[in-house]
């Protein structure tokens, strides 16, 4: 009986659908312009195209795998429930004081992010826990209910309870969850300890707030994603990606939905670090560009970075400081404002900017012929030769070529300069502004983008990886098959994890070795837990313990892997020892040096659990020899500066092309869901995976 596995990744512009049949390795994909109104509209016609397509029974599904933008979106653009704030008395302004840092240094107007609730519903209860855990006064359950009374009264449908020191303490978050719980039962509810169960006030409040504010949203979309799978007789039970780059099962995902607003992106990672690791040896660059942005992130060893912070919602996009912080286990990447469907435009100063203004999925760029009137990078790339209008996403959106000229002649009028150059001006553009902002991401991770190689996925992210790793200096390029809806196949490889955290403040020169293996454990027995409700066997798991860690009278910490416990031995100096090294080793990778007979002190433990999923082997394999002459479809001339123009380029069939084919540039290799263009001074070949390999030749 087949085994089939279904990966939806819902973008901005596209939803991309695959379909994998694990026991034949064949597979079949889709994509469809994302329906911002409803998104599991877009995903109920993608689906059922592929299984009409494929001639797919829904009964031999046996798993569902699904990431989204749903919830980032909901953020920034404050489309969710009306939240309300119960915090400790004398701690209402937590949310608006935030940090002292201004992003923007010099700007005396400057705008910082609007809480996501606002004053009036943010009321304070008297209550009192200390720093130690400790009691000093007891929660004053009347006035609790009084202020959750005036919170409902005033429209509130999701209250977020803080607490000070609550993850020290959480039981008088617990107490207040369960009062409001009693009364008002339809009302959600989020607490801090249940969320970010970690140090520093504002950065837990305001993870809090988020959960609590799109956590009605998670808990009617996902539901009516498992009915809609249902109504369509797919048995199987649905997974959520995490964006930490693992799975979770859906009562999770609803219970602390702040975890998925990196789901989009951390997927493309993981598919990236999967697909690229036999032929890069573990060292990537993972290009991920869509429709509406592009995404950048380090992979090393095989493994994706991960960070245990970031923001959401940013008033400046690529200015740290400007967003809402938010503490959750994620995989470390960049986002840069440009994909397809970025409009390229005048400034005020008569300058081409591109982005990071989209044209999305609707209207979308002018070719799409939707009511865009927009120049937009898709419809650069279409006038330079690099896309096919007759076979763009497979054939399924009609491509109006007239109206992508009409658009960039306006443009090429207000510069008076010939259409060409600002077609090329545009596309050259995007791939400086995303090559500036890897250079700065890579350095800051003291690497250089030189040593390794970049992969590149997404329905934009083939045309333009070349230039961008030229602008890089990096010498290879590897492109996967379907690399269109890779992120969607990097949903069927992803294992399932589980990420938690705990304050400690512990000295290790002082600190007991017993109470932080004590600490370990209990946050190990609590992953278990949750890893066992999504139905894996536990044998199977992987656990990493970390820390976050600082010498002594620092200001920031740093996230650091730890040896395996336990810590409890004989030998306490020997532990102490072993983990003040771990720390040290990672220091002196980011920074180069220690400073000099300083104590180490760890404020958080963390502990990250990964386990296969059942049915997740994907296996990667080229097409056998059938003649280089059939993969070829045909010739049209593309411009290529280097070239000194437009040249005759030969167009290959990526479904055609065989393993051991080698090639000289230029060309463009088209397949369904995405079109990988290969300059004049480059050669590919298809490696044994399937992955095509370009050398870029200096």
């Amino acid at each position: 009986m087949p085994n089939y596995a279904l990966g939806i990744d819902i973008g901005g512009t596209f939803t991309g659908i695959v379909v994998y049949d694990h026991d034949t390795g064949r597979q079949w994909s889709r994509k469809v312009l994302t329906t911002h109104d409803d998104p599991v509209r877009a995903v109920v016609t993608g689906v059922e195209a592929v299984l009409g397509d494929g001639r797919l029974e829904p009964r031999h599904f046996t798993r569902v795998v699904h990431a989204t933008t749903l919830f980032t979106n909901a953020l920034i653009e404050r489309q969710g429930a009306v939240t309300g704030l119960v915090t400790t008395a004398g701690f209402g302004d937590t949310l608006e004081i935030g940090r002292e840092r201004k992003f923007e240094l010099y700007d005396l107007n400057i705008a910082k992010p609007e809480p996501l609730v606002p004053r009036n519903l943010r009321l304070e209860v008297a209550e009192r826990v200390k720093a130690d855990g400790s009691v000093r006064q007891p929660l004053d359950r009347a006035q609790l209910l009084g202020c959750v009374d005036r919170l409902v009264a005033g429209g509130v449908g999701s209250i977020a309870v803080v607490f000070l020191h609550a993850y020290a303490n959480p039981r008088h978050e617990a107490e207040a969850v369960g009062l409001i719980a009693e009364r008002y039962p339809e009302i959600y509810t989020t607490a801090s300890h249940e969320v970010a169960p970690e140090i520093r006030e504002f950065e837990r409040a305001s993870t809090t707030v988020a959960n609590a504010y799109i956590k009605p949203l998670a808990h009617q979309y996902l539901g009516r994603m498992a009915r809609q799978l249902a109504a369509q007789r797919i048995p199987a039970p649905l997974l959520l990606m995490l964006s930490s780059g693992g799975l979770t099962h859906v009562a999770e995902a609803q219970r602390t939905p702040v975890q998925m607003l990196e789901s989009g992106p951390a997927a493309g990672a993981i598919a990236a670090a999967f697909f690229g690791r036999a032929d890069s040896g573990g060292d990537l660059l993972a290009f991920d560009m869509g429709g509406t942005t592009a995404k950048l992130s380090l992979v090393a060893g095989g493994e994706p970075l991960t960070a245990y912070s970031f923001e959401a919602a940013r008033q400046k996009r690529f200015i740290e400081g400007s967003g809402l912080p938010m503490r959750i286990s994620t995989i470390e990447l960049i986002e840069i404002g440009a994909g397809g469907g970025s409009i390229a435009q005048l400034d005020e100063i008569g300058l081409l900017k591109v982005g990071p203004r989209s044209a999305g999925s609707l209207p979308g760029p002018a070719c799409y012929g939707l009511g865009g009137t927009e120049p937009t990078v898709t419809d650069a790339d279409l006038l330079l030769g690099y896309l096919n209008p007759e076979y763009f996403a497979g054939g399924t959106i009609t491509i109006d070529v007239a109206a992508a000229r009409t658009a960039l002649t306006r443009l090429a009028e207000a510069v008076r300069l010939p259409l060409v150059d600002v077609a090329w001006g545009i596309h050259d553009i995007v791939n400086e502004s995303m090559a500036s902002a890897a250079r700065v991401h890579v350095a800051e991770r003291g690497r250089d983008p030189r040593d390794a190689a970049l992969l590149c996925t997404g329905g934009a992210g083939p045309v333009h990886a070349c230039h961008v790793a030229r602008k890089l200096g990096v010498r290879e390029v590897i492109c996967p098959p379907s690399a269109g809806v890779a992120s969607a196949l990097g949903l069927l490889v992803a294992p399932a994890r589980v990420d938690r955290v705990a304050t400690v403040g512990i000295r290790l020169d002082r600190g007991d070795c017993a109470g932080l293996e004590s600490a370990f454990g209990a946050l190990e027995d609590e992953a278990r837990a949750v890893m066992a409700d999504t139905g894996l066997k536990l044998e199977t798991a992987r656990f990493q313990r970390l820390a976050d860690g600082r010498f002594l009278g620092q200001g920031f910490d740093l996230a650091v892997a730890l040896p395996d416990g336990p810590y409890d031995g004989r030998d306490v100096e020997a532990t102490r020892q072993a983990l003040t090294a771990a720390f040290e080793t990672a220091y002196r990778e980011k920074f180069s040096l220690t400073p000099p007979d300083v104590p180490v002190e760890f404020i958080n433990i963390r502990v990250a659990v990964r386990a296969p999923v059942a049915g997740s082997e994907v296996v990667l394999q080229g097409h056998a020899r059938r003649g280089a002459e059939l993969a070829v479809k045909g010739r049209r001339a593309a411009y290529f500066p280097e070239a000194s123009g437009f040249v005759e380029t030969t167009v290959y069939d990526r479904a055609r092309l065989a393993v051991g084919d080698r090639f000289a540039g230029p060309a463009v290799i088209e397949e369904e869901g995405s079109t990988l263009v290969v300059g004049p001074s480059a050669t590919f070949s298809v490696a044994p995976t399937g992955n095509v390999v370009v050398t870029l030749v200096p």
